[in-house]
């Protein structure tokens, strides 16, 4: 396999993640609107939403072993699956412990398939496009991200909402199947590898204590807890300011379609700026209109600043991606990504938890103060970390021949190593 070629592939992946992510988004909402009908309070909604993270916790690092020594494709079907299941049985879910419970099963099938299709995006792309396929990848998220709550808030409202949420649960179901149209051929033939040829497996805390990895974790956590806190309590901050659902909706995708146009233009952005400048004040933004969020202000100036928010937000998921793989062992991609969708586990599970403690203490908006705390420490990290870090992986593989015959030029790579370093 060699990559970096024919990318009809990342269409295809890209049509397949609109349509996973989309479910996920039409879900997230309809799971509070149904929770709230149930009689679910705001304590209640944080622990539905942290329930999402709590089975995929343990999942992820096992499930990125075994794509670093397999193929990547078979877990996107097995993710669509569980995902499609968790949507249509918490709409027929009549409890909030059973709706936990599929919300945590439609957290696993997210896990599955967001796995599968990064490691495949690592794998089938060269280092130099690294960031252009990861933002076109992302561009399925966020197409998702647009149509979902749109969707939702087109279904969900009148003096039925226990119903019309559990329909908006069983169409998010049947949407997700459809990503199963675009996952035939995606992944290109991979000649097998022995275990010999393999080699030791790269000890996790190794992966974590690679330069950039922990940064690169760090701010994909913050920013996917401020996406994911937006989407379960922006319904509930409408419901205390007198919002419809379906202008929530709106809302909601207009974040959504501003993300989408960030990483439209990601490529000059980041020639303009660099990688590290770009996520540094993509952040210090980010936390500024999240605290602005915390503001009484009317929907169309809450519009603007969900507008400008989503395109703050656009740039931190793709970069961080890049900044993970390309930091990592070459033989422990997937590990590592693996433990990056760890860490925003732990930020999806913590941080709504959190949020529903402070909403019950402090009011509905003052999650968005913390989100814009939260923001605020990623960006310091940003600016520290490297904006392209090393390949320890390839230099670990090399023989011990190799190594004694090729010091000197190994020397002198690690120089011009650097100073591409300072360059960027």
């Amino acid at each position: 396999m060699r990559p970096g070629r024919n990318h009809g592939w990342l269409l295809r992946l890209v049509i397949a993640f609109s349509f996973a992510q989309g479910a996920v988004s039409m879900a997230r909402p309809a799971v509070s609107y149904r929770a709230l009908a149930l009689g679910a309070d705001e304590r209640a909604i944080g622990v539905i939403a942290g329930v999402y993270a709590l089975l995929p916790l343990f999942a992820a690092v096992p499930l990125g072993r075994r794509t670093d020594q397999g193929r990547c494709a078979p877990l996107l079907p097995v993710g669509v699956v569980l995902i499609s299941g968790g949507c249509v049985l918490s709409g027929l879910a009549n409890s909030l412990a059973a709706m936990a419970v599929w919300s945590g099963v439609m957290g696993l099938g997210h896990l599955s398939f967001v796995i599968g299709a990064q490691s495949l995006v690592a794998r089938q792309s060269a280092p130099h496009e690294h960031d252009r396929n990861f933002g076109h990848f992302t561009i399925g998220a966020s197409l998702g991200q647009l149509v979902g709550p749109i969707a939702a808030g087109t279904l969900i409202g009148g003096p039925d909402m226990a119903r019309t949420s559990a329909l908006a649960l069983v169409v998010a179901g049947a949407g997700a199947a459809v990503a199963f149209t675009s996952l035939w051929r995606i992944e290109r033939p991979v000649e097998p590898k022995s275990r010999a040829g393999q080699g030791g497996r790269v000890p996790v805390h190794r992966i974590l204590r690679t330069r950039g990895v922990p940064g690169g974790i760090f701010i994909s956590l913050a920013v996917l807890s401020a996406t994911d806190i937006l989407t379960a309590y922006l319904p509930v901050v409408g419901e205390h300011r007198g919002i419809a659902p379906s202008v929530i909706g709106v809302l909601l995708s207009l974040r959504a379609a501003a993300t989408i146009a960030c990483r439209l233009v990601m490529t000059p952005m980041l020639r303009l700026l660099g990688r590290t400048a770009l996520l540094t004040v993509t952040c210090v933004l980010g936390a500024v209109l999240c605290a602005g969020i915390a503001l009484p202000v009317p929907v169309w100036a809450l519009a603007v600043i969900l507008a400008a928010l989503g395109f703050c937000l656009g740039a931190g998921q793709p970069l961080s991606m890049t900044t993970v793989v390309q930091a990592a062992p070459d033989d422990a991609r997937s590990t590592a990504l693996a433990l990056r969708l760890t860490g925003n586990r732990l930020g999806q599970a913590g941080a709504p938890a959190a949020a529903g403690l402070i909403a019950g203490v402090a009011g509905v908006a003052a999650p968005f103060v913390m989100l814009g705390a939260l923001l605020l420490v990623s960006s310091a990290i940003a600016l520290r970390s490297p904006a392209e870090p090393g390949r320890p992986g390839r230099d670990r593989r090399r023989g011990t021949s190799a190594k004694r015959k090729e010091s000197g030029s190994r020397s002198a790579a690690s120089d011009e190593s650097l100073s591409r370093k300072g360059d960027i």
